[in-house]
């Protein structure tokens, strides 16, 4: 599906169901160099199971037409745009990794817009090892397999993907390899350039649960407690024996604790 936004289009999926606006509105953001397809296990579930949903492509990412966005907070202002074009305010935002930050931008900046957030893999800050900035600038592969193998819990490391015959790390290398040459670094600069998380958090006055992994190496636990301790009412969820991508890598289990967040706030 598309919509164009300042003349430009921005590309989401459905989960093959059409919007109903008498169903609470759910929009799903991407982290780093990745789309819309990083929940596609979870886009078609909630669309079939009383949610009008958005899995959205940022600009320069996916289906979205670029040049991809400098900084984490003009990504939140650019997805309160959204959610006002798509008409699903206030919607519940799920973001993962950057996504986080951009739906807590989005939440701050403009409350009408979001009615929750479900903040999965994340941390108060992600700085960048300067080796990997490069590569995501220069060097997309090398990159792609630094993350991936930085992204999944060791068991994801030795197979164990919910679809027989399918490779979660080679399938984040694919995903990250075919994304366009500059999006990568763009995104990768803006992460370890945002430094005002914490009072994103102190502002946000929705609902908010985090959804963290017990394995995860990339925004480990524990890097998330000064984010949980700004935001005030948290709720949060930690799934064990699971790395950064739960929703590739845990996929029933990160969907049951999305299901749970978006209950505990609609019904």
């Amino acid at each position: 599906m598309d919509i164009t936004l300042d003349n430009k289009t921005v590309h989401y999926a459905n989960g093959g169901c059409e919007h109903d606006p008498a169903l609470p509105g759910v929009v799903l953001v991407h982290g780093a160099g990745m789309n819309r397809t990083v929940f596609q296990l979870q886009t078609r579930y909630l669309a079939h199971h009383g949610y009008r949903v958005a899995a959205i492509d940022l600009p320069g990412h996916g289906g979205s037409e670029g040049p991809a966005i400098e900084t984490v907070p003009e990504m939140g202002e650019w997805l309160t745009d959204v959610i006002v074009a798509l008409d699903m305010g206030p919607a519940h935002v799920i973001g993962h990794s950057m996504g986080t930050f951009i739906g807590m931008e989005a939440a701050a900046q403009r409350p009408e817009t979001v009615a929750s957030l479900i903040l999965i893999g994340t941390a108060a800050a992600m700085p960048v090892h300067p080796e990997l900035l490069d590569a995501a600038a220069n060097d997309v592969p090398h990159a792609s397999n630094l993350m991936s193998s930085w992204s999944f819990g060791a068991p994801a490391h030795i197979g164990r993907h919910a679809t027989p015959g399918m490779w979660n790390i080679g399938g984040s290398r694919a995903l990250l390899d075919t994304s366009r040459p500059d999006s990568l670094g763009i995104d990768m600069t803006a992460c370890n350039a945002y430094a005002t998380s914490l009072d994103a958090a102190a502002a946000v006055s929705c609902p908010v649960t985090y959804i963290l992994g017990a394995m995860d190496k990339m925004t480990p636990p524990k890097r998330a407690a000064d984010l949980i301790a700004a935001t005030e009412g948290a709720t949060v969820v930690t799934l064990p024996g699971v790395g950064h991508m739960m929703m590739s890598e845990a996929p029933v289990a990160a969907l049951q604790a999305m299901v749970g967040a978006l209950e505990s706030v609609t019904t």
